[in-house]
């Protein structure tokens, strides 16, 4: 008998949009071709699925992989791999790189990077400045492109739109939905004072306080309304921030990050130091017990990483000469699985806030749900593993988490990506063979 598919899963609790379902899934030239029971030697390959949870291929759109520039840190390569080992299928690379991703060169180059030796699929985010402001509305149709990133505050890198002019005038170019780093630059640089002649590490939130963060976003609101764009805002870090997006969720997509679910200050500055410092900062409980809130409320819209390696050398520096940013594209579902494992969410809204979430928010093309027609995308889990997080199973090259020696139930067992088994039981299978995100909303090659 002919084969009918090039892979069947078996013996899965499948997540379709019908809910948790028994049913095999047949993958024929890398898309979902049927949800039902088949019959024994029609596929190619076969994955037996017993025990596991099949999901939607988890889409992280919010990472740092460094590359080019700063390649001792992190490169395509072993950013995307520690993605697979995740299972995550998909990511979103920011465009603070050297230099900066800010026009069809720098993208081509990424893209150009990025083939065969990307485990994963891919897009990249252009960086707006005043100086490509009137070239955004084409520059975010190109393929590859994840859309315009702008960073109202400084972090890392020197993109930055810090004034109204520039930022109406940005979001004025274009159509597509525009990813904010919030934080107030004027109100940053006032308070540095505070830090710059050296402090203790969890004086980081004191700088960058709940007003600094309040103030943007109030701003970013009022100039995305009056220019008639539609924002994402990125790592919402305040209960208060969430407060006011109650009455702007017509324009405004919220991100949330593993890191702000998780730790809280001061402990996590207690035990980690600069190892914890990011932007915008890990805040007190109050400040999660916020963001929970708002993620059980409907608020939030995604959950993504920032996934921002250092090295150890280079957080191991003095407050606050050391850089912000940590790993996370590797636990961002460990980390959330264990979260539902004691009860804070359920798999529904897991699986809205890593796959279908973010496919509505891009507009994404083929991925975010298992549907018949969809990219043959799959996290395959194991709710009831447990596993302990270490620094030694972290593909970065920066060779840390923060979840080092954290006891999590709920584990990735195997990644699936457009037909293609990448990873199984924490071992990358194949060759790299990631390929762009296509989105509907840019200028696609044909397929």
């Amino acid at each position: 008998m002919a084969e009918l598919y090039d892979l069947v899963i078996r013996n899965g609790a499948v997540a379709t949009p019908n809910g948790i379902e028994r049913l095999d899934i047949g993958v024929r030239e890398r898309r979902v071709a049927a949800l039902e029971a088949i019959p024994a030697g029609h596929a190619g390959e076969e994955v037996d699925a017993t025990g596991l949870t099949v999901l939607p291929g988890v889409i992280d759109t919010q990472v740092h992989f460094r590359e080019p520039g700063l390649t001792h840190k992190e490169d395509l390569a072993t950013g995307t791999a520690g993605a697979a080992l995740g299972g995550v299928t998909a990511i979103f690379e920011m465009p603070n790189t050297t230099p900066n991703t800010v026009d069809k060169v720098a993208l081509d180059d990424k893209l150009t990077r990025a083939k065969g030796r990307a485990w994963v699929d891919h897009a990249f985010f252009i960086g707006a400045s005043d100086e490509n402001a009137d070239r955004l509305g084409e520059l975010e149709l190109l393929p590859g492109c994840a859309g315009v990133k702008i960073f109202m505050g400084s972090s890392t890198g020197s993109l930055l739109v810090a004034d109204d002019d520039t930022l109406e005038s940005v979001l004025r170019h274009g159509r597509r939905r525009v990813a904010i780093h919030s934080e107030d630059e004027p109100r940053l640089r006032e308070r540095l004072a505070l830090v710059k002649d050296g402090a203790d590490p969890d004086q980081h939130p004191v700088w960058r306080d709940v007003e600094t963060a309040v103030r943007s976003t109030n701003r970013l609101l009022r100039i995305a309304r009056l220019a008639g764009r539609r924002v994402h805002v990125l790592h919402i870090s305040t209960a208060d921030e969430m407060e006011i997006f109650k009455d702007h969720k017509d324009i405004a997509t919220v991100e949330v990050l593993t890191h702000h679910l998780t730790l809280s200050a001061p402990d996590c500055y207690r035990r980690l130091g600069t190892f914890a410092q990011m932007n915008p900062p890990i805040r007190e409980q109050r400040h999660q017990d916020g963001i929970w809130a708002a993620l059980r409320s409907g608020i939030v819209d995604c959950i993504g990483s920032d996934h921002a390696p250092h090295t150890k050398e280079e957080k191991a520096r003095p407050y606050p000469q050391s850089p912000s940013g940590m790993p996370g594209v590797q636990t961002l579902l460990p980390v959330m699985l264990n979260h539902m494992h004691e009860g804070r969410l359920t798999l529904p809204r897991l699986i809205d806030l890593t796959s279908a979430g973010p496919a509505r928010i891009f507009n994404i093309r083929g991925k975010g749900r298992i549907a018949v027609g969809y990219d043959a995308d799959f996290s395959l889990v194991d709710l009831k593993a447990k596993r302990t997080i270490t620094n030694e199973m972290m593909a970065t090259k920066a060779g840390w988490t923060p979840y080092h020696g954290m006891e999590v139930t709920g584990w990735p067992m195997a990644t699936i990506i457009r037909g293609g088994i990448v990873m199984r039981d924490g071992e990358l299978l194949g060759r790299p063979e990631g390929a762009p995100v296509r989105f509907q909303e840019t200028i696609q090659p044909q397929d």
